[in-house]
């Protein structure tokens, strides 16, 4: 896993998430490349595709911006 530095919107995203139930992380398939895991509401989800490198972090903060703009005026 490459190194990554999320930006201020994928911070502020990232925690929204974790303080409202929404955990999002890389789950390793054992060959090098990772998948992403997501956990909502006792519910947990798999990306279809794996991913590289810095490409998972990337993936991931894409993920937690989705779902905070999706819900963040909702709860």
């Amino acid at each position: 896993m490459g190194h990554y530095m999320p930006t201020t919107e994928e911070m502020v995203a990232y925690r929204w998430c974790i303080n409202n139930g929404i955990y999002i992380s890389p789950f390793a398939n054992g060959e090098g490349a990772w998948y992403i895991e997501i956990k909502l509401n006792n519910k947990v989800s798999r990306s279809p595709q794996a991913y590289g490198g810095v490409t998972i972090w990337i993936k991931l903060y894409e993920f937690y911006k989705y779902y905070y703009n999706k819900y963040a005026n909702k709860i």
